[in-house]
Formats: structure tokens, sequence, C-alpha cells
């Protein structure tokens, strides 16, 4: 196995087999050596979580309690101010200097890129990977489309620390936290839509009974 990490971020609220089976696929598929999930704490293209950040912590960890591979990082809430994917990134760098480090993003996130922060920075300190259902279209604007070709990776760049794009196409499973969110609100199971010790956490707290 190299020594390559992923980096999965997002505001996990809940985290869900979606979340994971997504993670999972890219690095089976890259050969990465860990994958990191790193909560927001102030996402600045999202509403604010309804679970705070040390529960949203708490199920990501309870998710990946026996899973080597994933790792539950939590620079980000310890940081003032919103929570840029550049910050989190040149901390990453800073402590893995030498190491090929992939972004995961879906495919939303990715045709929305040009709105981030320093965008057009990221590649100078990771790869992208972009995760695709089965025959998902991407629709891109004529610039970020020509930055897109123009950073495509080959299987020759799978040894490089950053600077390239990586589709990866990964299990199809239509889960949203929006819709446990929705199902715990109405008294309905969440059972098979995330991990059973989150399922009962979210339980235990009352978590989401008042999402509206």
């Amino acid at each position: 196995m190299s020594q390559a990490l992923g980096i999965l971020g997002g505001t996990f609220d809940p985290i869900h087999f979606g979340h994971l089976r997504s993670a999972l696929d890219v690095a089976e598929q890259l050969d990465l050596d860990t994958m990191y999930l790193v909560p927001s704490a102030r996402p600045p293209h999202r509403q604010q979580p309804k679970a705070s950040a040390e529960q949203r912590l708490e199920m990501l960890r309870l998710a990946v309690n026996e899973q080597a591979r994933f790792v539950v990082d939590d620079r980000e809430l310890h940081r003032q101010g919103q929570s840029y994917t550049i910050d989190t990134l040149l901390s990453f760098r800073a402590e893995f200097a030498e190491r090929p480090i992939y972004l995961l993003l879906g495919t939303d996130a990715f045709q929305h890129i040009a709105t981030w922060h320093r965008w057009q920075e990221l590649l100078d300190y990771c790869h992208i990977v972009v995760m695709q259902r089965p025959n998902e279209p991407l629709s891109l604007t004529p610039e970020l489309s020509k930055w897109y070709q123009r950073r495509l990776a080959t299987s020759a760049d799978a040894q490089k620390k950053s600077g390239y794009i990586w589709p990866v196409t990964v299990t199809q499973l239509d889960i949203s936290a929006t819709t446990i969110r929705n199902k715990v609100a109405k008294n309905e199971s969440v059972q098979f839509l995330l991990p059973d010790q989150v399922a009962f956490y979210i339980a235990n707290l009352g978590l989401y009974k008042n999402h509206g």
C-alpha cells in the first residue's frame, strides 16, 4: 500500500453509509494508506449544522471505530473563523510534506468549486478526486472545463504529491443527511442508512427531533 492519504471533509450531520462507502471506494481504487474524515466547524457554503461540532465528531468516531484505514481529524474544529478547505490543506501539507494528498469531492461540490476561497491554489497542495456515481455527468463552466481537462490525471501522475484531478466512480447509495434528519424528526426508522452505533447515539441524545 502507498503512503498516499485521502481527505473527506463535510458537516457529517450525521455521518452515513453514503459518505463511508464512497470514501472506501476511493481508498481502494487509488490505494490510499489512510482516509481522514474532517468535520467542518463553520462551513462557508452551507447552513450551520443541526448537531454540535462535538456531537458530529463523536458520531464520526463511533462510525469508524473499528476501521483502521479511517482516521477522524478534528483540526477544523479548533480553528477560528470559517472552515476554508485551503487552510485545511495547508495544515495537512505542513504535517505530511512528502506524501500524496487526495481531496475527495462529490460532483456537486466540484461543479461549484470556482466559488471557493482561493480555489485555484488547491491543486498546489493536493490532488482532487471527483467522486461520480455511475453514468453521472459533469456540468462545468467553460473556465472550469478547461481547468479540468488541463489537470486531468493519468496513471503516471499517481506518485506525484499534488496537482491533478482524478475522476473516480463510486457506489451509488442514494442516502442524504437531510433524509436521515427528516426521518428521525418523524420517528421513522433510519436502519441501514447509517451505522447502528450512530443511530443509537442519535436516539439516546434525542438529536434531530426538532428538525424542520
